[in-house]
């Protein structure tokens, strides 16, 4: 492990000389960080098939494709989003003029995931590059190849060290905390987000916290359940349900429980053949310790569907229980490949039994009603979702992605990363052309100016 506070303190003197600098040089380190993604393509695609067993086309869609977007992105408006702002003047400020100006916090950790590797490591770290800082990114010491080739790309984009990646267990993650940065960016569960915010807190450390929870996945009795089904699947058990906004349980009208069933078993077969575990399609659980706690969470209750393992090659085929929420699944995060289902007689029994637990990082509704989708987004509260659809929210740059309550802390995304590297100063020139004496004690009339202006 290098010294921490010798690299943060390098950062910092990289920072004053100005280094961080212009839109220009930003919009040219990300053309770095493309280009060494790119030429190293091949390798980090192999790495995700190694350490998560994604199939070329799930780790280029969700790891890799969505990295080159967001970079496109950003570097298409980035000079428009650095740019200074007017801002509006009151009347008690005439002859002044307002800006913000936003500016770079400094030196930020990024703590990523292990689910989505790459991509949870990066997309973080362009907001940061984009807005001016310098990065410490400490990846997940369970995807080692990936974390590996992570390295690599940093390393060859950023030479003169406007970004380092530190690898390591949970010790360096704990170094890590007891350095102030400007900034901490964390990806991971709740449990330790209370642990990086206690720690920020020690520095006054402002945090950003991409958490998860429970998101549902409700659907009425007036959806297209093929669809839906077809939908449902993709979103839970892409790379293998390890993912935080996937759907983690459904809460289904049971007028359509049995055919919803049926059309997800459907979904299944289509996607991964009659034998989930033998499909190159289909990821594996990332250790023995995650995979364990699936298992015991699969085996509870009645199965609908699926059920069938493989330990040595810690794989679990997607697998449909039937649940209530008493029931074990019900009380945490499943994070794999195991779908709860739930039903429900009335729309307001489903809405008050979600909002009535901790909000969701993500929420799904299946209607063709607008009364009903109405009504759930306006009753519920979630970090964001769809209608008629899963996980593809958080593919747009255009829509902020983040949690709310005990699923997460800011966004990002796209504009909504700049915004959070990002510290927005306040600025406002005076005229010297005259002075406004009633402001000061001196003025005999200033109280009667000052009421009128300020009533």
């Amino acid at each position: 492990m290098p010294d921490i506070g010798e690299l943060l303190d390098r950062q910092r003197e990289w920072i004053a000389q100005g280094k961080a600098g212009s839109v220009k040089e930003r919009l040219m380190r990300l053309a770095a960080l493309k280009e060494a993604i790119r030429s190293r393509e091949p390798k980090l695609l192999a790495a995700l098939r190694d350490d998560l067993g994604k199939s070329e086309a799930e780790a280029y869609m969700t790891e890799v494709g969505i990295v080159y977007h967001e970079i496109g992105f950003v570097r298409k408006h980035l000079r428009k989003w650095a740019r200074p702002r007017k801002a509006k003047t009151a009347l008690t400020h005439i002859g002044s003029i307002a800006r913000i100006v936003p500016e770079p916090y400094g030196t930020v950790l990024i703590v990523a995931p292990w689910n989505y590797p790459f991509q949870l490591a990066v997309s973080p770290l362009i907001g940061a590059i984009a807005a001016g800082n310098a990065a410490v990114v400490k990846p997940s010491e369970l995807t080692p190849r990936v974390s590996g080739v992570l390295e690599e790309i940093v390393t060859a984009a950023f030479p003169t060290g406007g970004a380092r990646v530190v690898q390591g267990g949970p010790e360096v993650s704990e170094e890590l905390l007891r350095h102030r940065f400007d900034l901490i960016f964390f990806t991971g569960s709740p449990r330790v987000g209370r642990i990086v915010m206690e720690a920020a807190a020690k520095h006054l450390t402002p945090v950003v916290l991409e958490l998860g929870g429970k998101s549902p996945c409700i659907v009425h009795k007036d959806a297209d359940l093929k669809l839906a089904a077809r939908r449902i699947a993709f979103g839970k058990f892409t790379n293998a349900g390890q993912t935080c906004i996937a759907p983690d349980y459904i809460l289904v009208h049971r007028d359509a429980k049995d055919r919803l069933v049926a059309e997800l078993a459907a979904a299944i077969r289509e996607f991964y053949g009659d034998d989930p575990l033998r499909s190159p399609k289909y990821g594996r659980i990332v250790s023995e310790r995650h995979f364990d706690r699936l298992l015991r969470f699969a085996s509870e209750g009645r199965t609908l569907h699926g059920g069938a393992y493989d330990r040595e090659k810690l794989r679990l085929a997607p697998t449909i229980v039937d649940s209530d929420w008493e029931a074990p699944v019900m009380q945490e995060e499943i994070f794999g490949p195991v779908l709860p289902v739930l039903e429900y007689g009335e729309l307001g029994e489903a809405i008050d039994a979600v909002a009535s637990r901790p909000k969701p990082l993500a929420l799904y509704l299946f209607t063709g009603d607008r009364s009903v989708e109405e009504a759930v987004t306006r009753r519920v509260s979630f970090g964001g979702g769809c209608i008629n659809d899963t996980l593809m929210h958080i593919a747009t740059p255009y829509l902020p992605f983040g949690g709310v309550g005990e699923s997460g802390i800011g966004s990002y995304h796209g504009r909504y990363s700049f915004q959070t590297f990002s510290h927005e100063k306040s600025v406002l020139k005076q005229t010297t052309r005259f002075d406004l004496s009633f402001r000061y004690p001196s003025s005999e009339r200033g109280i009667r100016i000052i009421r009128r202006l300020f009533k």
